[in-house]
């Protein structure tokens, strides 16, 4: 019932994502389904050595250090949440202090590679299955929305006269990001292959499967490792690299911090700064392949 409240208060007051939803729906269920096994406790009876154990057990269990902060990150949330509403009169996460992430660079795959593989005949044919995927590629790329950005797109949400999509984004924030002409001719040729196909449930989604239907996560995350394999030998090869490997594109080819920011939908200026990590490095390899002294 507290996890239903809380759920309900994240989707409706704060307007989550589906995706962080679910996150935090699986995170709450398993910390309660640890503290019921372990303690025989409820989440109003846990204390801050409780949440302690919690996190022994996720070390033991080789959880990775960015899924652990994630838990006590949606930990605090639900606990505030309780407060608030009077469910509680102490906070137990206030004295929870969570292990450090190291740093790491957004994984991207370079622009001519990413060239290679969307301009190359050798990859798709004129299939409804490869078309998609193709635009799958190019719309990632291209736009670099997020994952469920791309499944929740409408056709409605194209304005290909103008050459924009609209993109709604967490917290339900729409943007407006604008396409260029090869992706644009991706969409026509996709749209007029969809009609053609004669779906029995004419889904107004823009992507979707061999039956019509809208299309989910991990179709789209197989198409893209699928594809990736073809031109990158990075271990990561998910949608989220396209959208760092559109991001680190505009930002080598000299876009200003701030739109690429608007453009990705970030909050604040400091999520979209971690790029220029990845623009020094690039800077540094030029200088030693360059510079005589170096």
């Amino acid at each position: 019932m507290l996890v239903t409240s809380f759920i309900t208060y994240l989707t409706h007051e704060k307007r989550y994502s589906p995706h962080t939803i679910t996150s935090y729906q699986t995170d709450l269920d398993q910390f309660e389904a640890y503290i019921k096994h372990t303690f025989e406790l409820s989440f109003q009876e846990i204390k801050h050595t409780h949440l302690r154990s919690f996190m022994v057990h996720l070390m033991e269990n080789k959880t990775s250090e960015n899924s652990i902060s994630r838990k006590i990150s949606a930990l605090r949330s639900f606990y505030k949440f309780l407060l608030r509403s009077e469910k509680i009169s102490q906070n137990p996460t206030v004295l929870i202090k969570v292990p450090k992430i190291p740093k790491r660079l957004p994984v991207f795959v370079d622009a001519q590679k990413m060239d290679h593989l969307l301009d190359s005949d050798q990859y798709f044919d004129d299939s409804f299955p490869s078309v998609r995927d193709h635009l799958i590629i190019e719309l990632l790329f291209g736009t670099g929305m997020r994952l469920a950005e791309l499944l929740q797109l409408e056709e409605q949400d194209l304005d290909l006269y103008s050459g924009t999509i609209k993109v709604l984004g967490k917290r339900n924030k729409e943007r407006i990001i604008p396409i260029n002409k090869q992706l644009i001719n991706q969409l026509n040729t996709y749209l007029e292959l969809k009609k053609l196909q004669q779906f029995d449930n004419n889904s107004l989604i823009l992507i979707v499967t061999n039956t019509g239907a809208a299309a989910y996560p991990k179709l789209i995350y197989r198409v893209v490792t699928t594809y990736l394999k073809h031109v990158s030998t990075n271990d990561r090869k998910s949608p989220h690299v396209l959208r760092h490997s559109y991001a680190t594109t505009l930002l080598n080819a000299g876009a200003d911090l701030n739109a690429i920011k608007e453009l990705l939908g970030h909050a604040s200026l400091a999520a979209t700064q971690v790029y220029t990590h990845n623009s020094i490095e690039r800077l540094k390899t030029i200088y030693k392949q360059a510079h005589p002294k170096a």
